[in-house]
């Protein structure tokens, strides 16, 4: 059985940065492809950032590029998330998924999800 804990969310003012980690447990996180999603209040959850089970960046959404960094650490069966020039507009719930096959930044095509860390950024 995989699962994801994800922590390192908190309050952060505009301009600051955060590092969000997502713990894996279970078989074969190497195998996974993974991403990180987020759902700011009144909004449905997007995706924010996928990465490949080789390591390869797939997707990062336009609202993030050049601020948000991914990475996969397979010895610690860690995914990170390095957030940097924050905005208001980055509060949200931000969880990381897991998906076998190739890597996706469509929400129903993964397989095990996290239960979010908050992230609040105030101007």
């Amino acid at each position: 059985q995989v699962q994801l804990v994800e922590s390192g969310g908190g309050s952060v003012q505009a301009g600051g940065s955060l590092k969000l980690s997502c713990a894996y447990s279970g078989r074969f996180f190497s195998s996974y492809n993974l991403g990180w999603f987020r759902q700011a209040p009144g909004k449905e959850r997007e995706p924010v950032v996928a990465i490949s089970w080789r390591g390869g960046v797939t997707y990062y959404a336009d609202s993030v590029k050049g601020r948000f960094t991914i990475s996969r650490d397979n010895a610690k069966t860690t995914v990170y998330l390095q957030m940097n020039s924050l905005k208001p507009e980055d509060t949200a719930v931000y969880y990381c998924a897991a998906k076998t096959s190739v890597a996706s930044r469509l929400e129903y095509e993964y397989d095990y999800w996290g239960q979010g860390t908050h992230v609040t950024v105030s101007s």
